[in-house]
């Protein structure tokens, strides 16, 4: 067996246990993509990041969830990108790329008002696609009533990265009914059966707020929901562009609250900015180092 250093941070917030807990692992080049597997059902957060050595960007972030490696992980970005700032793998850079699977992405770094790592990070261009899969199976999947979905907006599915369904819902209290039935989701969806599912609406607990949402995992992923997420939260905000605002912003800036339902309260800023063709999505996220985990291998 060999024990291999796993860092806890939480993204997206600015106290511990709060937010979304992510792993990171530093210098992880040695490690073969099974072992990456096994760390990060080990560990058994949403996702485990990865740092390795790039050839064309400053570095190279792999993510695995407990049950299989994903394209891009906005939380654990966050967390990564913390992580090489604060221990020093960055020197003083401020502005650097990382390589990941959907492409390579810049990422800048300031200081909050109160000296809290303000990362921003540039996400892949925003695609949709139309769900045609039944509206009534969907909410029942999710706990809810097909008359909690909100009928002025589109079911679509979304990426900047990763791919999820964008479920618009009428009224905030539905959020606190939800019990969603993961298992069912790859039936439902069937145009892309390997998605997660990312209700939202424009009721928020936060007077500082304007989206409200929660993140159910793909039953291949190995959990269950995703306390506050990045990726989803970008597209959501090219989503709000595209489909809120019917293409007539030139520029929108978000607060989006997620989390409270089960005690992880986050905050995800979302900057959209209209270009040639689509929209220029950033996110704009806190994390903060939580303890340090050893997890033992074969090996």
């Amino acid at each position: 067996m060999k024990s291999i250093s796993v860092y806890h941070f939480d993204a997206f917030s600015k106290e511990p246990n709060k937010g979304n807990p992510a792993g990171v692992v530093f210098n992880a080049d040695p490690l073969s993509d099974e072992e990456m597997q096994e760390i990060a059902l080990k560990v058994g957060f949403n996702e485990t990041a990865f740092a390795l050595n790039s050839e064309v960007a400053d570095v190279r972030i792999r993510y695995f969830t407990p049950g299989h490696e994903t394209n891009l992980c906005g939380h654990a970005t966050m967390a990564t990108v913390c992580g090489l700032y604060t221990k020093g793998f960055l020197g003083d850079k401020k502005e650097f790329t990382i390589e990941t699977k959907a492409g390579i992405l810049p990422i800048k770094i300031a200081t909050g008002a109160s000296n809290e790592i303000l990362i921003t990070m540039r996400q892949a261009s925003p695609q949709f696609v139309e769900f045609k899969g039944s509206r009534k199976e969907l909410a029942i999947s999710l706990g809810l009533d097909k008359s909690d979905l909100h009928e002025d907006f589109p079911i679509v599915y979304g990426s900047t990265g990763a791919w999820t369904l964008i479920v618009p819902i009428q009224k905030l209290e539905a959020f606190k009914r939800m019990k969603p039935n993961n298992k069912a989701f790859p039936e439902i969806l069937k145009e892309m059966p390997t998605s997660s599912v990312h209700p939202f609406c424009l009721e928020t607990f936060d007077v500082n707020a304007q989206m409200h949402a929660r993140h159910f995992s793909s039953p291949y992923s190995g959990t269950l929901e995703d306390p506050v997420t990045g990726t989803a939260s970008g597209v959501m905000g090219a989503y709000c562009a595209r489909y809120i605002k019917n293409n007539k912003v030139e520029e929108l800036n978000l607060i989006v609250e997620q989390g409270q339902e089960i005690g992880k309260d986050g905050r995800v800023m979302v900057h959209i900015s209209k270009n040639a063709d689509s929209y220029d999505v950033e996110i704009i996220g806190t994390a903060i180092f939580v303890k340090n985990l050893d997890v033992s291998i074969e090996g």
